[in-house]
């Protein structure tokens, strides 16, 4: 019988890692996919099939990036990317200079598609006028960072079913449907994308990764890993759309298929999101005052959520539930409190002080997104103002007890858990100072977030190899942390200088 079956890692000997806990270099002997040794070992004995000396470079456990909707961060890279705009005239600018720059006209069927607007502190409103002066007759659809808000032009809107809207700016469920249609691309295609998205993470120390992508993604996942997809493993979610389907399907959290693949949870939005000032607040947005809006879009009731949760939990699905607001966060909570089930809040932007502690009384798990808050501290202050002592509260969600899972809601940020953590960790970027410097968490803290795994034996070789101590980098170290190695279930997906 040979010493590994034909889908198990062969044996790999690490000399000379440096592993947090012990004070000299160690060997790390993997074998079948796990930890087998740690400490002294004879190579002779063991018999590995590679011996890799990695020089007194640090060994840490595989990272995960908690929440990401991965088909649209694999989109988003062959999209025009209008980030860089602050107002929307400057957008508009530059798509007409993006279609003016193209080698041949594009197929009318075709729209130009862009991503990454902010408009919560554009000086001007995107309007539909502007659009059309910059595109004339093309279709264009513009998906914003946050991705609750698209913005078309007249012949989007007439190829889409929104004629005669007056602003051309969609939000919320309206946007995400654009998204789905604009969304439609061959599946090789979009494919071969996620194949690279997929290397480009195992290149930054990404092991695994929630994904949050509004569709039936169990289907859409089997086919890629019988494809050959083998760089990540993926938990996905399911969307309310999608439900009954699951249910009747016997889906639970947890639920394996394959090595690579298994069931995160159910997945709710019950608000909007702060750039779009639609996330559900207790008081009204500035310059809003009076309006049915003025305090933000609740998309679930609460007496909706309570029946959704339920159902969800009865099945054995952990709800995962979006709110970014303090009372769409309040509303969570009641929610799962008054079910006494455990789950998971994705955002918890901005929360009331009452109901920081909940969190670990009621075993409500907070997936945040920490780069959102170096994106958003600047609209944050306009339309929370006075709040942001509670924006972003990492510090006192983990002094409450609270357990933390750090992720990037790639593409709303970047898909590179370095740069999630040195957010969580310095709360600066882009030589500011740091913005509200008494909710940071540590960096141990932060890597704590951004694990499954611990470097023990019998724990999955799901490993990292990096050059610089995380514990002890500064900003733009962490930020910038040169990896050299990647390792899922023993094998490497990235290995460079090694």
């Amino acid at each position: 019988m040979p010493r590994h079956s034909a889908d198990t890692a062969a044996s790999v000997l690490l000399t000379g890692a440096r592993v947090h806990g012990h004070p000299q270099p160690v060997d790390v002997l993997l074998e079948g996919g796990q930890i087998a040794g740690i400490g002294a070992i004879d190579a002779e004995q063991a018999q590995p099939a590679e011996i890799i000396d990695i020089a007194g470079r640090w060994l840490i456990p595989g990272l995960w990036d908690h929440h990401v909707h991965f088909t649209q961060w694999s989109l988003g890279a062959q999209r025009l990317d209008i980030s860089s705009a602050f107002s929307a005239s400057e957008t508009a600018q530059l798509v007409g200079a993006a279609l003016l720059a193209m080698p041949q006209p594009l197929d009318p069927d075709l729209p130009l598609l862009g991503v990454g607007f902010r408009d919560g502190l554009w000086p001007d409103a995107p309007t539909v006028e502007l659009l059309d002066a910059a595109a004339d007759a093309h279709p264009v659809v513009l998906v914003s960072a946050d991705l609750h808000a698209v913005w078309l032009n007249t012949a989007a809107l007439n190829k889409y079913g929104h004629e005669g809207h007056p602003t051309g700016l969609l939000r919320e469920d309206e946007a995400f449907e654009i998204t789905r249609r604009i969304g439609t691309v061959p599946d090789e295609i979009v494919d071969g994308w996620v194949l690279d998205a997929a290397a480009q993470a195992a290149a930054r120390g990404v092991v695994g990764i929630v994904d949050l992508e509004m569709s039936w993604n169990l289907d859409v996942w089997r086919r890629r890993i019988d494809a050959g997809f083998s760089d990540l493993r993926v938990e996905f979610g399911i969307y309310t759309e999608h439900l009954d389907r699951a249910i009747d399907q016997g889906l639970h959290t947890g639920q394996q298929f394959g090595e690579l693949l298994s069931v995160a949870g159910y997945k709710v939005l019950t608000d909007g999101s702060l750039n779009t000032r639609t996330a559900y607040c207790f008081e009204e947005y500035p310059g809003l005052e009076g309006l049915e809006s003025s305090r933000g879009m609740l998309t679930v009731s609460g007496d909706e959520l309570h029946s959704l949760m339920a159902k969800a939990v009865a099945a054995g699905i952990m709800p995962i539930v979006h709110a970014i607001g303090d009372h769409a966060n309040r509303l969570a909570l009641d929610a799962f409190e008054e079910l006494g089930c455990a789950g998971r809040i994705e955002h918890a932007q901005l929360l009331d002080a009452a109901d920081v502690a909940r969190f670990a009384a009621l075993n409500v798990e907070a997936s945040v997104q920490p780069d959102h808050a170096m994106d958003d501290r600047d609209v944050a202050e306009k339309h929370w103002h006075g709040r942001t002592d509670r924006a972003f509260a990492l510090r006192s969600l983990v002094d409450a007890g609270a357990t933390l899972r750090l992720g990037s809601d790639a593409p709303v940020s970047a898909l590179d858990p370095w740069v999630t953590m040195a957010a969580a960790v310095f709360r600066a970027r882009d030589g500011r100072d740091s913005w509200h410097p008494e909710q940071a968490i540590s960096a141990e803290q932060a890597l704590a977030a951004s694990v499954r795994t611990s470097v023990s034996v019998g724990e999955r070789a799901d490993l990292v190899i990096v050059d610089i101590d995380p514990l002890q980098a500064g900003l733009d170290e962490l930020t910038r942390m040169p990896v050299a190695g990647t390792l899922l279930g023993g094998r490497f997906t990235y290995r460079e200088g090694v």
